[in-house]
């Protein structure tokens, strides 16, 4: 009795200073780590909201957000202090670099070009990609986008360039052009009435992925995107959630177990895409996987070179990636895009004057697509005022000098891209204005030459692989919208920008057609 007495005695010993231990650790992680951390840049000058226990300032950005989705809504350019409140008051409070808190991770967000050039370009290989939350995982997975391994994202990202570059990308023109043509098609009906473009613009995005890159069409594909769509959501409403570390672990939101739903059907449905071509290549009804991307996956994933072959759970995450993002970014450009020019109907003659010039009433093809400088100026533009992403994020690898400042490891480092693109000191008092005319001698001379500040697809090594497939794609449809129409905004239309993985249009954009 004594013994079992003196064996209960040690089990509870050891598990007091196991919870002791625990408790330590939370702690540890909870305060005295962000503390240090907040002291330590404030030393350096960079100052910021208090950090606040458990939550950081989630919930004050939170409560930001909603405050501006409250306000009566203006028709204005000037959507920092919309789609990034957060960001748009404490640089004002703080300065152009701040410190502030998701839960206890330290996020120093950065607005200077110079710093965002030298953290995009990485050229000491000292600041890698963030670790996405684990709901954010299932969107993207360990692909090009998401993943830190440098072997794998140089595997990945050469299948990418190879994929929509050059030759392969030449060779996506007239499935853009269908894809175009069966639009504009549709838009017979609504001539002389109102349209609602950025749904009219998701489906073509939709139809030319599906397309150019798993040979399919968008009906085939309609339930991935659908998936996707539904994921996008779940993962915006729950970005700002903290949990407290541990009881994530025991216990599943409604929106996790949703999201493990979500991911398990957008797997299944890819690999019936995968076994589908599969079966066509092995039976011999195609003499090869297909040049397309889904066909150099797998082509990849046959690969006699083991260090060249990508797992099928590595073509699943790939063809996510390229699913949402070849869709999403083209199709909320394209949205504003139209948008900005039913506004400035004088930039719309431009446009379908150089249009007309190039092509006259036939469709687009790959030399006239690149002598059309008016609409890339007009693009760019577009592009500098409502950009697809608001952010580009990375974690400090190693303790690093960046600038004048000393950044310790596992820091976050947040770039503020609308920040960057709608400051005053970068692009003169007219910042919150239309006008293409920034860009007609080109990126450095619209900046004042300051590298860094125009990065609406990223920039150095990890920018964005589909850049010129945007862009190509949106000039096409463009230019053929342009050749059939003029456009005008309806009066109905409520500007609304909002940050959901992209600025989109909260309820869309309303313009009336009227036929050439």
């Amino acid at each position: 009795m004594t013994t079992l007495g003196g064996l209960i005695i040690i089990l509870s010993s050891f598990l007091c200073l196991l919870l002791v231990l625990a408790f330590i650790n939370i702690l540890h992680k909870l305060w005295w780590t962000p503390i240090r951390i907040q002291k330590l840049m404030a030393l350096q000058g960079i100052k910021g909201p208090s950090y606040r226990f458990i939550h950081g300032n989630t919930k004050e950005i939170s409560n930001m957000k909603k405050e501006v989705m409250g306000r009566p809504h203006i028709l204005s350019h000037d959507i920092f202090s919309v789609v990034q409140p957060h960001v748009h008051s404490w640089t004002n409070i703080y300065g152009k670099n701040y410190l502030q808190w998701h839960g206890s991770r330290a996020q120093l967000v950065i607005t200077e070009p110079e710093l965002c050039k030298e953290i995009l370009n990485n050229k000491g290989r000292a600041y890698s990609k963030t670790e996405p939350p684990n709901i954010s995982k299932k969107l993207f997975g360990d692909g090009l986008v998401a993943t830190n391994k440098a072997e794998k994202w140089a595997k990945l990202r050469k299948l990418a360039t190879h994929a929509f570059h050059g030759e392969s990308l030449k060779s996506m023109i007239p499935e853009m052009v269908a894809s175009a043509e069966k639009m504009v098609e549709r838009w017979k009906v609504y001539e002389g009435k109102e349209i609602e473009v950025f749904e009219e613009f998701r489906l073509f995005t939709s139809e030319v992925i599906s397309r150019t890159a798993f040979g399919s069409s968008y009906s085939e594909g309609q339930d991935i995107f659908e998936m996707l769509r539904k994921l996008s959501f779940l993962i915006f409403k729950n970005i700002l959630k903290v949990r407290v570390p541990g009881i994530s672990k025991l216990f599943k939101t409604s929106d996790e177990i949703e999201s493990e739903k979500l991911e398990k059907g957008i797997h299944a449905s890819i690999i019936e895409m995968v076994k589908k071509r599969e079966k066509k290549t092995m039976t011999g009804e195609n003499g090869s996987f297909g040049s397309d991307f889904l066909g150099l996956l797998l082509k990849a994933n046959h690969e006699a070179n083991e260090n060249q072959r990508i797992s099928v759970q590595e073509i699943i995450d790939e063809c996510k990636t390229f699913y949402f993002a070849g869709q999403e970014s083209t199709n909320t450009l394209l949205c504003w895009t139209v948008f900005l020019l039913a506004l400035h109907t004088d930039w719309q003659e431009e446009a379908r004057k150089e249009v007309l010039q190039l092509f006259g009433k036939q469709t687009p093809n790959l030399d006239g697509i690149g002598k059309l400088t008016t609409m890339s100026m007009i693009i760019n533009e577009t592009l500098r005022l409502y950009p697809p992403a608001v952010q580009v994020q990375r974690r400090v690898e190693r303790e690093v000098r960046l600038g004048k400042l000393i950044v310790p490891s596992n820091l976050e480092l947040d770039v503020s891209i609308v920040a960057l693109h709608h400051d005053p000191q970068i692009w003169g008092q007219d910042v919150q204005l239309f006008k293409p005319e920034r860009f007609s001698e080109g990126v450095a001379k619209a900046t004042n030459n300051h590298v860094g500040a125009f990065i609406p697809f990223s920039m150095g090594p990890r920018i964005c692989v589909g850049l010129n497939f945007a862009t190509t794609e949106v000039k096409i449809a463009l230019s053929m919208i342009l050749q059939r129409y003029a456009f005008t905004l309806s009066p109905g239309y409520v500007h609304s920008p909002l940050h959901l993985i992209t600025v989109r249009p909260q309820h869309g954009v309303q313009v009336r057609l009227q036929p050439l």
